[in-house]
């Protein structure tokens, strides 16, 4: 059943009417396409190297929020970003003048990858699709944040995005393709439902609505 948060409309003082308000919808946006280039093959090495550069770096110039991005943000009372530097220009093309809130707490689940021999040499792609399944298959963390670790930290993502949504407030998570999937994982398990899939690219996103 629909989760209703009851907000008081008077003052307790002289007696406290109830009002329900329905929940809002929970937009999770994935930032725009970086900067840094894909077109390199890289031994296990140069990968982590790449990560790393990838993490601090920000987008490639030019690109323009599509215009469905841009309404939800305009739709939203409730808006965050990761602190990663990819997301908060994503944040401020989106967003414009609107406010938002930068939270570490929505940063992307870490990619070490595995010590191959030096000869192996692949693009940054499919490095990070290995580097994804050694660290989820075989918590492979190399000392970073583990996959249980990253499981809690969408846990409470996704609490804190259902505690706004809940005062019948629109919200919007500007963040990271994978970590948004965890947390869209776990706002399905407590019982939203994914009206709009968007898939993972560059700039797309995930609506969430809590239904009846």
């Amino acid at each position: 059943p629909m989760t209703i948060q009851t907000v008081p409309s008077t003052d307790p003082a002289n007696g406290t009417r109830l009002t329900s308000v329905k929940p809002g919808a929970i937009t999770l946006v994935r930032h725009g396409e970086p900067a840094l280039s894909r077109r390199v093959k890289l031994d296990s090495a140069g990968y982590r190297n790449w990560w790393a550069a990838y993490e601090l770096g920000g987008l490639l110039e030019g690109q323009t929020p599509p215009r469905p991005v841009v309404d939800s943000a305009l739709q939203a009372s409730v808006r965050y970003a990761s602190t990663r530097k990819r997301a908060l220009e994503t944040a401020r093309a989106i967003c414009g003048e609107l406010c938002f809130q930068p939270d570490s707490m929505f940063i992307e689940a870490p990619l070490p990858p595995p010590n191959f021999p030096s000869f192996l040499k692949f693009s940054p792609g499919t490095w990070g699709v290995i580097a994804r399944f050694w660290w989820w298959a075989f918590d492979h963390h190399e000392g970073q944040e583990t996959r249980k670790q990253a499981e809690a930290r969408a846990e409470l993502a996704a609490a804190k995005l259902i505690e706004d949504a809940l005062t019948g407030q629109n919200v919007m998570l500007m963040a990271h393709g994978y970590f948004n999937g965890m947390i869209g994982l776990e706002l399905a398990r407590r019982g939203w439902t994914c009206v709009h899939k968007g898939g993972f690219k560059y700039w797309s996103r995930l609506r969430f609505e809590k239904k009846a």
